[in-house]
């Protein structure tokens, strides 16, 4: 689950749903237009965190401080444990498997070395090159086309979590200003984006994950507007 800062509260936004808005935004990227392998990343793209949804249909709360946990707090079972579920669901798709299951070896590489991550490092690795192996395209072609998953998946985040630190991956940088989200160098041909999320406004504290739950069952979804250029 994003956990998004509102002025009274937060707004709640699902992690399928926020891969489904990366994949809206990377339609629109010009470089990816005539990528021959495009239905497959834009899958890898908009599939990236499905292995989230059975989590964030049963949301938790930190007993601590009564907040609603979010994908960053998650206990590391659960971190580790959507990934394999994600890469499963796009066995139909190998190369967007492959996607995926480098997308998690990059986002976690960090932990790379501790003793509680080394299973999961060596099954993403695994279920990777299996995938890879099955689709006929090769890891030089992998390695270059997850820029857009990256990509994708960092816009996304930057309005999502309505965070506004600078985020750097190879010759890029995302940023969020107020509603836009700015790449630099651009990718959308100079066009902004506009676009929109759903997300649902709850009021913490909570005393248990049944209250968020009942809480979060009875308020309304509402749709925030943003922008990519």
């Amino acid at each position: 689950m994003i956990v998004r800062p509102a002025v009274s509260g937060c707004v709640l936004i699902t992690q399928p749903d926020h891969a489904q808005l990366a994949r809206r935004i990377m339609e629109h990227c010009v470089s990816l237009v005539e990528n021959p392998r495009r239905d497959p990343i834009l899958r890898a793209i908009g599939d990236h965190d499905n292995g989230w949804l059975t989590v964030d249909a049963e949301p938790t709360v930190d007993v601590a401080t009564g907040d609603v946990v979010d994908f960053m707090r998650a206990p590391i079972a659960v971190r580790q444990g959507v990934w394999p579920r994600a890469v499963a669901g796009l066995a139909d798709q190998p190369y967007a498997a492959a996607l995926v299951a480098n997308h998690a070896l990059f986002a976690y590489d960090r932990f790379r070395g501790e003793a509680e991550w080394a299973a999961f490092f060596t099954q993403m690795e695994s279920l990777r090159s299996s995938m890879l192996s099955i689709s006929t395209f090769s890891a030089e072609q992998l390695q270059a086309d997850y820029a857009f998953v990256r990509l994708g998946d960092l816009i996304s985040l930057a309005f999502c979590t309505g965070s506004t630190a600078e985020q750097s991956f190879r010759d890029w940088t995302v940023r969020l200003a107020g509603p836009r989200v700015v790449v630099t160098p651009g990718i959308f041909g100079g066009a902004p984006v506009t676009f929109e999320v759903s997300a649902r406004a709850v009021r913490p504290p909570f005393n248990s994950d049944a209250e968020l739950r009942a809480t979060l069952g009875r308020a309304s979804t509402t749709l925030i507007q943003g922008e990519a250029t």
